[in-house]
């Protein structure tokens, strides 16, 4: 390059060196280089801050939203609950009514299969006629019997429960025997013309019934005795049995058919007829007698003799 070009560049600045002219424009250019950067910094900071701004909104906006939604789902869900439990009410009330219908049709299928002759009133009230013989009848073993000489039957659905009457009286060191039990329309008849020959029919009407309204008809009936009473039934009300059936057997479904002043026969304390679990409480908790009932209030029983 030629030297008068730099000569006269010099001149024009007025004798400015060269190196001092460099640096100042350098220092210039870095004065405005810096200057443009921070302006453009500065915008560049107010775009992001105003975009953080706008997002800010924006997800405060979300976040309203997301709240109301929630609020929104949060009823629906309580209406959605009430509406199940509502729903959940009236299936059960539907529920509750096809058990009653289903109950009822039940205890009709029931009854129908419970002889209703077992809870009436047959000492001198109803009569059964000689072809009346229970449904079932089951062979009392030799070990609940007295005496083996003769066989004994009892009603098949009333069995157990004077099996499990006769075994607790055991456990409690008290022996229970039957003397008797099933007696047919014939049987009783034969009975009762032995009595009538023996005492007189005027006596044997106090303690025998006729034919056809005895209650061993039923099979739900026992004369019951216990040792030392050489196989009799007098003095059977002053025996350890008497006082433990007297405190026990209604818990079994047994009452004692003829008590003290009854208006049918003698006292007989030895004839103990089984009316159902339910029945026989009842009676035992009012201290009523069975022939004390109205046979309607006593058919209510019916259902749960067995």
């Amino acid at each position: 390059m030629n030297i008068n070009f730099f000569q006269k560049i010099r001149n024009w600045f007025g004798g400015i060196s060269l190196a001092h002219w460099f640096y100042t424009s350098l220092f210039i250019i870095l004065i405005v280089s810096f200057s443009l950067s921070g302006w453009y910094i500065d915008k560049q900071f107010k775009e992001i801050s105003n975009s953080i701004d706008s997002s800010s909104l924006r997800i405060l906006a979300l976040e309203n939203s997301l709240s109301s939604t929630t609020n929104n789902l949060s009823n629906l869900s309580i209406t959605l609950d009430q509406e199940k439990q509502n729903l959940e009410n009236k299936i059960g009330d539907y529920r509750d009514e096809v058990n009653d219908i289903t109950g009822t049709v039940s205890d009709l299928e029931k009854l129908s299969q419970i002889d209703p002759e077992l809870l009436q009133k047959y000492s001198k009230v109803f009569f059964l006629n000689e072809h009346y013989s229970p449904a079932r009848l089951t062979e009392i073993p030799s070990e609940y019997k007295y005496s083996n000489l003769k066989a004994l039957q009892i009603g098949t659905e009333t069995w157990p429960h004077l099996e499990k009457m006769i075994d607790d009286a055991k456990d409690d060191k008290v022996e229970i025997f039957v003397s008797s039990a099933f007696r047919s329309f014939d049987e009783q008849t034969a009975l009762k013309t032995n009595y009538s020959v023996t005492y007189g029919i005027g006596t044997a009407n106090q303690f025998s019934a006729d034919q056809g309204y005895s209650e061993h008809q039923l099979g739900t009936t026992v004369d019951l005795t216990t040792t030392g009473l050489n196989g009799g039934l007098d003095g059977f009300d002053k025996t350890e049995a008497y006082k433990w059936l007297n405190l026990n057997a209604y818990k079994y479904g047994f009452v004692l058919s003829y008590p003290n002043n009854n208006t049918y026969y003698v006292y007989e304390p030895w004839h103990w007829r089984f009316v159902g679990i339910k029945l026989a409480k009842y009676l035992h908790s009012q201290n009523k007698n069975f022939y004390d009932l109205d046979q309607r209030k006593i058919d209510e029983y019916l259902i749960n003799l067995f």
